[in-house]
């Protein structure tokens, strides 16, 4: 609780589902009552208009019946509503009220009853005038000098100021450069308007300058007689504040000079008659509303700012005097004399909480209770301190990141795949231009054990794989129930993916005792979607640009047995050989020797090989798993396609060098296109036409080269796509071989893949190249280093796009040697010691000349050594 708060003298709220802003309140002696009593006049944009005159028995009391005097049902909603000497014959007091296309003007008045409670109020419409503009707000005054009545102004919303003396309309003038409407106010003083622009700037007109002005109450005139009849409407003087502004003020007391208020979104200015600041104050907050009011101090005004935080400041010139805390958020705030109490302070919510209030302070009565002495049991202490000390030391050496699973779940997400292909393909505008593009079903089922709140079920799978549908919002789950949904999984992009992995992710909330509200979990599955939904059994080639050879430690097997969804049981033949046809059209062919315990796979294209390896290894582990047969293992001891794998890196850092030259040509010709249209808006502007000098055909021209260069950006951000993923597919290859052909752990795997597959999207800001040559410098560096003294050598932390792949490419060369010559990867910090037991010496120094000789070999793949010997590729299995 606060100690400075706004003290509740009386307080309100108004009707149900009401609402309000700022010019909906006021202040006045509306009733002439001659007492010198204001009061508070609040009209709502449901057309009703109320009139309280408060007097609580005691501070803090709700309102008694006797305080409203009067409530009234207008037709139309109510913008502002305003108290002076509108009507002329009289200098009483009558209040104005503003609607969207109407201004009335009523007398308020109150025959007295027998009784206190008796007195009836009344309003009476003294006239009307119905407006031809929709109205934004209104000011009023005694524009012109007059003496003893006051005329109204009102701006409407296509920023026309329409001005009434009294019962007879006088004149319409359009503001200049108008665009939308500003708040607006008059000073007497120098018999002006002052309103703030759409262009940022306080703008003063005089009002004799807008009597003399041309008619404008038709806006449709030839441009001939714009400058043949009537004077131009000029502004005084002009003031640019950077910021739009949220209300102004005319501050004139006795002991202060006039000045013009400003309330902008983060800054307070005040302002001389003539546009000069006289002080500025930068806000910390969002204000909502302000007013100014005479100060105590000689020269200075103090103004009431009310914010967004419920908080009202109290400033005398820039200095914060007080800072009351309130019960809502005011919108408008006015100072009342209510009650022979002076200074009261009146605040209006945009719902309709109306408070009455005074400054002061609400001290705490808490008091807190005698501590109780007891003597201290350090034995009990110790104990628990020794208890959570295992409890920490537990925890800390753990060096799992994710908690470890539990073995009785909340809620358990299971997904199935269909083993069969979708009889109807549910495909939705796939881009892949087969003649028939399959889909398949995926099943998921979410089994809640407790009460799941919110649960919302999310479907990933990877590009250019997507799903019918990817999320999936549930009402709360009761103890053991379970919901079900189905969908299809389909190919929408034209290449083929790097990944037949799915995931689903179910977000719920399960509530505690400490926290009703509940607290977030997350459940999680994975899926793998067969390989029939990207490619269809084919004829197998004889030739092919690309092959590779994978050793087993067991006997061949059929692919009758392992593919009986490609293979043909009436063909012998597919036994041995099997084809399979990508829906992009590239082929890849699957060959099994009838000699020796290995299989062939050879495609005319590197990255086709991924795929149609992997499965063909899950597949043999499933066979031979089956079989009970443990000590299966797979093997690689070709050479490791390295200068294939460079083309791809190269290709795709060729597409990243053009859309970063793309970009720099949209950026210059989007400056030379603006650069053209300023031109043109300054001859369209111009008085007297001047002719364009081409400048048309010169825009025309530009508009299309940024139309075939976004054209061109788009098209190159499709080719990155899929070169990207031509490259993640031929690096989950690369990394499978170098894993078979060193036999590598399931960690170092798993911190080879890390390596080499940092990113899931590839951006222009962080992309693959940089990511992996960092990665592969910190192993060199570390586990992979041959002396201590690269690794004192400090690595850059910054990323940024090379120039080229030289680096990455023999960082990479580099790193395929050191695995070959003994390393191992490791994230382990005690290096030294890893690579003395590992390495005895360490690793040898490969000179630069050897490994560029090494990239260059013409007409075969890179030739790694293998444990100290150069292995080559053989032609046959």
């Amino acid at each position: 609780m606060s100690l400075f708060k706004a003290r509740d003298w009386w307080s309100t709220v108004l009707g149900e589902k009401e609402e309000f802003d700022q010019g909906c309140l006021c202040v006045a002696d509306v009733d002439n009552s001659g007492s010198g009593q204001d009061k508070i006049i609040v009209g709502s944009y449901m057309g009703y208009l109320r009139i309280f005159n408060p007097h609580p028995v005691k501070p803090g009391d709700g309102v008694q019946p006797e305080d409203l005097l009067l409530e009234v049902q207008l037709r139309e909603p109510i913008l502002q509503v305003e108290v002076g000497k509108f009507v002329s014959g009289t200098e009483g007091l009558h209040l104005a009220v503003l609607h969207c296309r109407k201004l009335c003007v009523y007398a308020v008045s109150g025959t007295l009853g027998n009784v206190e409670h008796g007195n009836q109020y009344q309003i009476k419409l003294m006239y009307e005038h119905n407006l031809q503009r929709t109205a934004c707000n209104m000011t009023y005054g005694p524009f012109g000098g007059v003496k003893g009545r006051d005329l109204i102004c009102i701006q409407s919303m296509d920023g026309m100021l329409m001005l009434f003396e009294q019962e007879s309309y006088a004149f319409g003038r359009f503001l200049p450069g108008f665009l939308l409407p500003g708040p607006l106010t008059y000073s007497s003083r120098t018999d002006s308007f002052i309103t703030v622009s759409s262009c940022r700037q306080v703008e003063c007109y005089k009002y004799q300058v807008l009597a003399f002005a041309t008619d404008s109450d038709e806006r449709q005139e030839t441009e001939q007689q714009k400058h043949s009849s009537g004077k131009r409407l000029a502004v005084d003087w002009v003031l640019n504040i950077g910021e739009q502004a949220l209300d102004i003020r005319i501050a004139s007391f006795d002991q202060a000079v006039t000045s013009v208020f400003v309330l902008g979104e983060r800054n307070f200015f005040c302002l001389k008659d003539n546009g000069q600041i006289r002080f500025m104050k930068k806000l910390d907050y969002s204000p909502s509303c302000f007013i100014p009011y005479c100060s105590v101090k000689e020269g200075t005004i103090n103004t009431l700012v009310g914010n967004h935080n419920k908080i009202l400041n109290v400033y005398q010139d820039v200095t914060l005097k007080w800072a009351a805390q309130l019960p809502h958020i005011p919108v408008s705030v006015k100072v009342a004399n209510l009650q022979d109490l002076q200074g009261v302070i009146v605040t209006l919510s945009d719902d309709g909480h109306l408070q009455c209030s005074y400054l002061g302070t609400d001290p705490s009565v808490f008091q807190a209770p005698r501590v109780e002495s007891r003597e201290v049991n350090y034995e009990e202490y110790d104990a628990e301190m020794k208890k959570l000390q295992k409890i920490i030391r537990e925890a800390t050496t753990t060096q799992d990141i994710l908690p470890r699973s539990e073995k009785h779940r909340d809620l358990v997400v299971t997904a199935e795949v269909s083993p069969d292909l979708d009889a109807e393909s549910q495909a939705i505008d796939s881009e892949v231009k087969a003649e028939a593009v399959p889909s398949v079903t995926v099943k998921i089922t979410i089994q809640s054990k407790v009460t799941a709140q919110k649960p919302n079920l999310a479907v990933c799978v990877q590009a250019p794989l997507a799903v019918t549908c990817d999320q999936f919002v549930f009402d709360d789950l009761e103890p053991d129930s379970s919901e079900t949904v189905v969908l299809s999984v389909f190919m929408k992009g034209n290449c083929s993916p790097s990944e037949l992995e799915g995931n689903c992710f179910v977000s719920y909330d399960i509530a505690t005792e400490l926290n009703p509200e509940g607290i977030p979990k997350v459940a999680q599955c994975n899926f793998r979607l067969p390989l029939r939904l990207i490619c269809f059994p084919a004829q197998p080639s004889k030739a092919a640009n690309h092959k590779l050879t994978i050793d087993t430690n067991k006997p061949p097997v059929s692919f009758l047995t392992i593919f009986p969804d490609f293979a043909d049981p009436s063909e012998e033949d597919q036994a041995n050989v099997l084809g399979f046809q990508f829906l992009t059209g590239s082929k890849t062919t699957l060959l099994a020797s009838k000699t020796s315990q290995r299989y062939r796979i050879q495609s005319d294209q590197l990255e086709d090989l991924w795929l149609i390896t992997k499965e063909l290894t899950l597949r043999l582990e499933e066979h031979f798993k089956k079989q009970n047969c443990k000590d299966f293992a797979c093997t690689f001891s070709g050479s490791i396609p390295l200068q294939e794998y460079f083309e791809l890196i190269d290709r795709h850092f060729e597409l990243r060098l053009n859309a970063e030259k793309f970009q720099e040509l949209l950026s210059e010709r989007a400056v030379q296109f603006r650069a053209i249209e300023r031109r043109l808006l300054t001859r369209f502007k111009d008085k007297t036409p001047a002719p364009l000098q081409h400048l048309d055909t010169l825009l025309e021209g530009t508009f299309r080269e940024v139309i075939a260069l976004a054209d061109a950006a788009e098209e190159n951000q499709a080719n990155v796509f899929q070169a990207f993923t031509k490259l993640k597919s031929a690096t989950h290859l690369v990394i499978m071989l170098i894993s078979l052909w060193q036999k590598l752990s399931t960690d170092q795997v798993a911190i080879l893949e890390a390596t080499f597959l940092p990113l899931a999207e590839d951006t222009q800001e962080l992309g693959w190249e940089e990511t992996v040559d960092a990665a592969i410098s910190y192993l060199l560096r570390t586990c992979l280093s041959k002396s201590s003294k690269e690794q004192a050598l400090t690595l850059s932390t910054q990323l940024s796009m090379p120039k080229d792949t030289s680096r990455l490419k023999k960082n990479i060369t580099l790193f395929c040697d050191r695995l070959a010559k003994g390393g191992r990867l490791s994230l382990s910090t005690d290096t030294a010691a890893q690579q003395a037991a590992v390495i005895p010496g360490g690793c040898t120094t490969i000179p630069e000349s050897d490994l560029e000789d090494r990239m260059v070999i013409p007409g075969s793949t890179q030739t790694l050594p293998s444990h100290g010997q150069i292995v080559k590729q053989k032609s046959k299995p």
